[in-house]
């Protein structure tokens, strides 16, 4: 195909306070003004009903980290799911706060993105960490108390009313964008 071809991308995420799901939509948006077909579908939906894998040139699963993990609904995705990935391009993003820190950013230096890749039996062909978002505000109280309590031993942001978005959406749109290379690259 060429370069100006119609690609097809399939986003699936797990997102839990909606950041990961805010993420998906920008690349979504993205790739469908570059004049591709973008489709969004999130873990659950993914689990429920098949995707038609067949019908796309790219797929990419995005997940948010909490407490140091993911959702369990996302390793069984990946074990259900790990021929269809598998035989086609595919990525996997990683969001989470830690990656406010530029190091952090790197796969060496990501003990999250690590955990996941050591726990899953898909291996992805391409990989990128995102910086996610504090929003105590909006966060059940329990999770707000113990993500300050982790923030203060990692120099993070500790003031209960903080709503800090770390995303760099640009990179977010430079990303969406590298997915049509991996298409082109098979």
């Amino acid at each position: 195909m060429s370069q100006s071809a119609k690609r097809q991308i399939l986003l699936i995420y797990f997102s839990r306070g909606g950041h990961t799901r805010k993420i998906s939509e920008a690349m979504a948006a993205r790739l469908n003004a570059l004049g591709h077909e973008c489709t969004l579908m999130s873990v659950a939906e993914a689990l429920a009903a098949e995707p038609d894998w067949q019908r796309f040139d790219v797929v990419a699963l995005g997940a948010c980290v909490l407490y140091g993990t993911y959702h369990k609904s996302v390793f069984e995705l990946v074990n259900r799911y790990q021929g269809a990935l598998a035989s086609r391009p595919s990525s996997f993003y990683c969001i989470n706060v830690v990656a406010r820190n530029p190091e952090k950013r790197v796969l060496e230096n990501n003990k999250y993105l690590q955990k996941f890749l050591s726990l899953s039996p898909w291996q992805p062909q391409d990989l990128k960490i995102i910086a996610g978002k504090v929003d105590y505000p909006s966060w059940p109280w329990y999770d707000a108390l113990m993500i300050r309590l982790i923030m203060k031993m990692t120099n993070g942001p500790t003031d209960p009313k903080a709503v800090i978005d770390y995303t760099d959406w640009q990179d977010v749109d430079k990303y969406a964008e590298h997915l049509l290379t991996l298409a082109q690259a098979d």
